[in-house]
């Protein structure tokens, strides 16, 4: 699960399989991400994909050759396998993000999604993506971050093989996300989350009126999309 996204301006609706359609908002923000960068008959790589649904919805939707998804969590590995484990071109490796157990210039393109605020060291973590990363690949990046700490956020991201091709702050798009699942998080919250810890719950599923939520919506917190294009030489 991530924030989701929900495309503005009357962007066109994307078109999603019937057993897709309940995790639209979460797929968009995959597939937000997913365009910025030239994917098809690639090879390509998720940093942190967790329970693997993302990134089953990009080998199955935007037909990479191969499509590895990566994550720190053993648990987490074996439950993407087992869920998402007949899409052919699909594989899921346990490793760390600051780490990556691959060879030097292996991957087309790589994905991180509302994951790396998670990591103890964002400067391993890019020099990693950059390592991993053929020439002429791209890294797209999208996460949540402090309005008071993007100036060093980018300090970190700035890797001297990365070109920086895409900016955006998506905010709105999260925001408006938030609003529309509002309802189906705080059934869910309610039907499966003992009382006692549903309000850390609602935090970490930022609904309305939550933590996270109302900082998106004062600006004390923003969404980042950015996009790097690894140098030739």
């Amino acid at each position: 699960m991530n924030y989701g996204y929900t495309p503005l301006n009357g962007s066109p609706k994307l078109d999603l399989e019937e057993k897709d359609e309940n995790d639209r908002h979460f797929i968009q923000l995959y597939h937000y991400a997913a365009s910025a960068v030239p994917i098809e008959n690639k090879n390509v790589l998720e940093v942190g994909s967790g329970r693997g649904g993302g990134t089953s919805f990009v080998a199955r939707y935007h037909s990479p050759a191969e499509m590895t998804g990566l994550d720190f969590s053993p648990t987490a590995i074996s439950l993407s396998q087992k869920m998402h484990g007949d899409i052919p071109n699909l594989t899921f490796v346990h490793g760390d993000a600051e780490k990556l157990p691959f060879e030097d210039h292996n991957f087309d393109a790589v994905i991180n999604v509302e994951s790396s605020h998670c990591y103890g060291n964002m400067d391993a973590f890019v020099k990693e993506v950059s390592r991993v990363l053929k020439p002429g690949g791209y890294f797209s990046w999208v996460d949540l971050c402090g309005a008071d700490m993007i100036q060093a956020l980018e300090v970190v991201l700035s890797h001297p093989q990365l070109q920086l091709v895409r900016n955006e702050i998506i905010t709105e798009n999260v925001i408006q996300a938030l609003d529309e699942i509002h309802e189906r998080k705080i059934d869910l919250i309610r039907e499966y989350i003992p009382k006692w810890i549903q309000p850390a719950f609602k935090d970490f599923a930022g609904v309305k009126n939550s933590k996270i939520y109302n900082a998106f919506k004062d600006g004390s917190a923003v969404y980042l999309a950015k996009t790097y294009q690894k140098t030739r030489h």
